[in-house]
């Protein structure tokens, strides 16, 4: 494995990891602008600006875009998240050169065509919608912005369709303006490739790119509390968690290992207690989603309406096990799940997709890449009184405890999480 890092005279950061064992590359540009660096009134701009950079630029139509990477068998995509915006695409390692010009081209020459604005406000309107029929997603964007109230870090990705509809071309070509600019992207790439090369493709590729504008994230408040959302539906879909870790906090390894503990498989206390001793449950898991200055921990189930007002005393309890060392098999209980977060980080280097997003999300992140070394090493520090301190830390934290479906009739959530299981 070959890690090398670029910094060019713009600002923007170039990284690569070498695999000579594969006849592919993976690459793309990650864009430090996401949902949180939108004001109220254009909630949705990043994602309608990410699905239209694909259609058209100066120099190519929205098909000629597709057809061009498809013709040498690749592929390209992009997304959108509360951080970051990534384009990228796969290829085999002779057609570097066609992949990097596409993503300068799309991210520097997009024109931003009034019909083709139309018809992509309307399809994702559609996909704003088609959210709305799945309640399993619904209730994410709820918990959201039940932890992060009046912020941009609490509003959904997609925005609204009212906001969506609003949008003209020039208020999307202004944010493009003030938020794509070189210190602002990092260009990553993992496979078969020269790390020289992509540097200078990279370097006459992105050209045109806007000045710098100074701009300030608004710092993450974790509110938290209860609310509940009643719906026709057969079954409840109940997310309840907490305050989390940030990247760069000295617990988010310990973090990452206790919801794997907690809920991160069919081993985990969750699963077992919940689903298998109790029934109380079809689907139940533990997660950590952490951004650059805070994060959010959460416990998603879905069960019968019957059942929430035993579910979520439980799950509280056995956080509080964790905080109190409770429960026995600790060690046992630790080594499986270092076991399967090292598995993962270990499986995903066969991969130069995952090695790709790995390296773009870490020079985002902690402004250098991370040798597998020291990840592995840190996760092996973990012991039992680092679990512990997690769990004390998120129970130090009020709750977030959202529930959507059939639950009119539930007595106070926040006193649920409080009662004995």
């Amino acid at each position: 494995m070959s890690i090398e890092v670029t910094k060019l005279s713009n600002g923007l950061r170039v990284v690569s990891d070498f695999m000579d064992t594969v006849e592919s590359v993976s690459l793309g540009a990650w864009v430090e602008v996401g949902t949180r660096d939108e004001a109220a009134t254009i909630n949705g701009m990043s994602h309608l600006l990410e699905h239209m950079a694909f259609k058209g630029t100066e120099r190519r139509s929205a098909v000629g875009i597709v057809e061009e990477i498809e013709a040498v068998g690749g592929h390209l995509n992009a997304y959108t998240a509360r951080e970051h915006t990534a384009y990228y695409a796969k290829i085999l390692k002779q057609d570097l050169e066609l992949a990097v010009d596409i993503i300068a081209d799309i991210l520097q020459h997009s024109v931003m065509d009034e019909g083709e604005l139309a018809r992509e406000q309307g399809v994702i309107v559609q996909e704003i919608n088609q959210s709305h029929d799945t309640p399993d997603d619904v209730v994410f964007d709820f918990f959201q912005e039940t932890a992060f109230p009046e912020q941009a870090l609490g509003r959904p990705v997609l925005g609204s369709a009212a906001l969506v509809r609003g949008m003209n071309r020039d208020a999307i070509l202004g944010y493009m303006k003030d938020h794509y600019s070189a210190p602002r992207i990092v260009f990553a790439a993992a496979g078969n490739l020269d790390h020289g090369r992509l540097v200078r493709l990279v370097q006459d590729a992105f050209d045109a790119l806007p000045e710098p504008v100074d701009g300030t994230r608004e710092p993450a408040r974790y509110v938290g509390g209860a609310n509940r959302q009643p719906r026709d539906l057969e079954q409840a879909h109940v997310l309840l968690g907490m305050k989390g870790i940030a990247f760069e906090d000295e617990d988010f390894h310990a973090a990452s290992m206790f919801s794997t503990l907690l809920g991160g498989g069919m081993s985990s206390r969750l699963f077992q207690e919940v689903r298998e001793k109790r029934g109380l449950a079809y689907s139940i898991y533990s997660y950590l989603s952490s951004y650059t200055d805070g994060g959010l921990f959460g416990v998603y189930a879905g069960t019968g309406k019957d059942n929430i007002g035993d579910l979520v005393p439980l799950v509280f309890s056995e956080i509080g096990k964790l905080a109190d060392g409770a429960g026995g098999g600790e060690d046992a209980e630790i080594a499986r799940a270092r076991a399967q977060i090292k598995a993962g980080i270990l499986m995903s280097l066969e991969s130069t997709a995952a090695r790709c997003e790995k390296l773009a999300r870490q020079m985002i992140v902690f402004k250098r890449p991370i040798p597998i070394d020291e990840t592995i090493t840190r996760i092996d520090a973990v012991d039992g009184a680092a679990i512990r301190r997690v769990a004390e830390r998120l129970l130090s934290e009020r709750p977030t405890i959202t529930a959507l479906g059939p639950v009119p009739d539930l007595e106070d959530l926040e006193k649920l999480a409080a009662a004995p299981s």
